[in-house]
């Protein structure tokens, strides 16, 4: 099944992609076609006392034309540092070890009904192997409306039914009171989508944005929450501080429900 869940975001990545080739065919390009974005980049390092090493990086492209509304988006982040570990003779050492380690992308393709109103096919996979889930997949199609569209402000909804797929971490189960761990199959089932996404510019030079993603499901619901803050130095650069929330409603022993990450990435405005 995780096979299925994959084709259907390479599906919905070359809808993506195609779309401007449609317009083009039919008629219907627009100046406004071109593909935006930005792509983004944060590193820091410590060595001494204490070490460690952190990256992360995205990448965002956006389209618009008459007919079409789409999104492409890739995600990674990776971490290293000074950790503990316990011997299997009881003593403790520090070791240089990965500590977050995360990729994710998807896509979504929007036709447009009217100018406020579009059809939605989006895919997504996120893989983090110091998350509640080691891999997630979902696929979903819905309905999507732009409330609010001007010089300053955008605001957008999607809501619609998708399937998703994942495998949850590896938890802990205490048997007999010793500690072992527990690896559970598996999951996959019906989830609701919705996605807000919001976009506010302060000044000419400052902007804010917050993109929620809900998918609910009966045996877990994930939400996401990014919120960012770019001040442009130039037409092309800007610095952005960013904070994001992940949490899942159902995880297994030891593990915990919320995970947080807070950035300050230098970015290229495509």
């Amino acid at each position: 099944m995780k096979n299925i869940l994959m084709t259907g975001l390479a599906l919905a990545t070359l809808v993506t992609f195609t779309a401007q080739a449609q317009d083009t065919s039919s008629g219907t390009q627009t100046s406004s076609g071109n593909w935006t974005g930005s792509g983004e980049v944060g590193f820091a390092s410590t060595t001494g006392n204490s070490r460690s090493q952190n990256v992360n990086a995205k990448l965002t492209l956006n389209q618009e034309t008459d007919q079409w509304k789409n999104n492409f988006f890739l995600d990674a982040l990776r971490s290293k540092g000074q950790v503990t570990i316990t011997n299997p003779n009881g003593s403790t050492a520090k070791q240089f070890d990965t500590t977050a380690d995360r990729y994710d992308f998807g896509a979504s393709a929007g036709y447009k009904l009217d100018p406020r109103s579009y059809i939605v096919a989006a895919g997504r996979y996120d893989h983090d192997d110091f998350a509640a889930n080691r891999w997630q997949g979902t696929v979903s199609i819905g309905y999507g409306y732009m409330a609010l569209k001007t010089d300053r402000t955008q605001l957008s909804f999607e809501i619609g039914p998708g399937y998703t797929e994942y495998q949850p971490a590896t938890g802990n189960v205490v048997i007999n009171g010793i500690t072992v761990p527990y690896i559970a199959s598996r999951q996959s089932e019906v989830v609701a989508r919705g996605l807000v996404t919001y976009k506010y510019r302060l000044t000419d030079n400052t902007a804010f944005d917050d993109t929620f993603l809900m998918e609910a499901g009966s045996k877990n619901t994930y939400l996401q929450n990014d919120a960012g803050l770019a001040v442009s130095m130039t037409k092309k650069l800007s610095i952005k501080v960013g904070f994001q929330v992940r949490h899942n409603s159902e995880v297994l022993p030891g593990i915990r429900r919320t995970d947080t990450l807070t950035t300050t990435n230098l970015v290229y405005n495509l």
